[in-house]
């Protein structure tokens, strides 16, 4: 339940913010994205608090990961280390990330 929940704040999110396509230059997003693997590129990991299983980037769609930026910068979807993350990301950094993870393999 808690999963949907959070797939239609992002897409909400998405959808507010106009044009949610992210035209992002994979090249740059992968230099920005280096941080994300510290927790989104562990094999089986589980945040300690809340536990949960920490999802995996590689593959999604850009404009899910775009809304999901945009969503824990603004404070509408809450994580204290995700929250951190996007606070000071620019559009154009989330688009860069983003066209980097969508090619980017699945870690499994």
């Amino acid at each position: 339940m808690i999963s949907v929940r959070w797939g239609l704040i992002a897409l909400t999110a998405a959808l507010s913010c106009g044009t949610a396509s992210a035209e992002g230059d994979a090249a740059a997003g992968k230099v920005k994205a280096y941080t994300c693997y510290g927790c989104h590129g562990i094999v089986n990991y589980t945040n300690v608090y809340p536990s949960y299983h920490v999802p995996k980037l590689g593959g999604q769609h850009p404009d899910y990961i775009v809304a999901a930026l945009k969503a824990y910068k603004s404070g509408q979807r809450r994580h204290p280390t995700m929250t951190a993350q996007a606070a000071n990301l620019s559009d154009q950094d989330m688009a860069d990330i983003a066209a980097y993870l969508s090619k980017a393999p699945e870690k499994k």
